[in-house]
């Protein structure tokens, strides 16, 4: 076996033993998982996740997740909670405990400090019979046979299932609250994924110029016009209503006949029925109207008249592609 044939092969074991272990967690689940679910769903506090070593690292993770799908989540670390940060828990918080032994010296001195302070415990661990598991009001369990290490010590396989039952318990509370992509947006503002689940196409359109000519402006001045506003496109109106559209390219086109031009008009090269979008549609709308047509541009449209155009610049400019 070659050298690259050996790495594959130890990265495919990997692989299909934490996959082996993720599927045989389906089989764990029991009532306590939704009890648990519903504690946490019913509280009026937070969810405050505590762990030692790897299993604090998991935590981190499943704090963003659930803050990221509308359930308020704090992490503490368990060794600093007994130096001062118990102080983080409140009255009607939820606590939930990760570790895969549940017998480590810091869970063991954390444990009776949460239970004194009467806060639902929720542990996530590899063992129910231990010193966690007995203590805590609802079990998720999170057995694994073995860790994908060789030696059976590194934190692998038995971290990565802890993972997958914090995100099946925040996907169920995720669904519990109905949490839409109009709730995840308020969450993502930032980046190319906000933006297609906020950004609405008059926040584009109002940032264009908006280019529009009469139907028997002469040819030279839909050319300034389509020069001027620079979207390579202008609308047609009549009484603000779109009449049809002309683009840089129907002006080539023209062109390329050599015919006199001398006496034609915007309404004799426009291209009638053009395609529109409502002004408060979501931005990625456009980009598939634009990408299902082949085109570049895309008049916007308020109450059946003109408000402006998108370009698919803007939509390449604004990350929504």
């Amino acid at each position: 076996m070659t050298p690259q044939e050996k790495i594959l092969s130890v990265a495919r074991e990997t692989i299909l033993t934490e996959a082996k272990a993720i599927a045989n967690l389906e089989q764990l689940l029991d009532q306590n998982f939704a009890e648990a679910v519903q504690a946490v769903f019913k509280s009026r506090g937070r969810v405050i996740i505590t762990g030692i070593g790897k299993s604090a690292v998991i935590a981190t993770k499943i704090v963003a997740t659930l803050n990221s799908t509308g359930t308020p989540a704090v992490f503490m670390h368990a060794a600093d909670a007994i130096h001062g940060d118990l102080g983080t828990i409140l009255q009607e918080d939820v606590v939930i405990c990760i570790s895969k032994s549940g017998n480590t010296p810091e869970i063991k001195v954390l444990v009776p400090l949460i239970k004194n302070f009467g806060n639902t415990l929720i542990a996530i661990t590899g063992s129910t019979d231990s010193f966690l598991g007995k203590q805590a009001d609802h079990i998720l369990n999170a057995y694994v046979e073995k860790e994908a290490c060789p030696n059976n010590l590194a934190p692998t396989t038995s971290t990565t299932a802890q993972l997958v039952i914090g995100d099946a318990l925040a996907i169920c509370l995720l669904n519990l609250r109905g949490f839409s992509s109009r709730d995840f947006a308020k969450y993502h503002p930032g980046g190319s994924l906000g933006k297609k689940l906020y950004l609405r196409v008059h926040d584009i359109a109002d940032q264009n110029q908006k280019p529009a000519v009469g139907p028997e402006a002469a040819i030279p001045q839909v050319i300034v016009e389509i020069s001027e506003k620079m979207l390579g496109v202008t609308a047609v109106l009549e009484n603000g209503k779109i009449l049809g559209i002309v683009t840089d390219g129907d002006i080539r086109r023209m062109l390329q006949k050599s015919i006199d031009i001398s006496g034609l008009t915007a309404k004799d090269i426009m291209s009638r029925n053009p395609k529109t979008i409502e002004y408060d549609a979501m931005a990625v709308d456009a980009m598939d109207v634009l990408e299902d047509n082949k085109i570049s541009q895309l008049l916007v449209v308020k109450n059946k008249e003109f408000y402006g155009v998108v370009h698919l610049h803007n939509l390449i400019r604004e990350g929504i592609i």
